[in-house]
């Protein structure tokens, strides 16, 4: 079953074609702390048609673009040509973990006062004066 949801779906993980490219052209580079796994054309090898390496990622579960994090992103937009398993980076004090776009699922983002906040929406308070046109 899981074959036929991959073979009419692209947002679950990769599609058959996807895969079968992958298996045939494609060389691991690594896997971040989601579980996404980042591959190369074997042996860095450039596109005819872009002029660059290729490089791509399937992505453990829902694709989306924003659950990759950030030294992932600039090696597959060619920002940086190593890969963030051949670097020794150690995280500012200051750096937040990395979390992908949560708009659209139930840990969102909700502001006070929104309608599918849990809370309540203050009231009113006497800070607020209607606008009147002089005149």
């Amino acid at each position: 079953m899981s074959y036929i949801i991959r073979f009419f779906t692209w947002w679950n993980r990769a599609t058959l074609s996807t895969g079968l490219w992958t298996l045939l052209y494609g060389e691991r580079v690594g896997s971040d702390e989601f579980g996404n796994v980042y591959y190369r054309r074997r042996g860095g090898k450039k596109d005819k048609a872009l002029g660059i390496e290729r490089r791509w990622v399937i992505y453990k579960g829902y694709a989306e673009g924003s659950a990759t994090p950030p030294g992932w992103y600039g090696w597959l937009h060619h920002t940086v040509d190593t890969p963030p398993t051949e670097e020794r980076y150690a995280p500012k004090e200051w750096e937040l973990p990395h979390m992908p776009n949560l708009t659209g699922t139930p840990a969102a983002y909700r502001p006070p006062g929104s309608i599918l906040s849990t809370g309540r929406r203050a009231p009113a308070g006497g800070d607020y004066q209607a606008w009147t046109p002089e005149g």
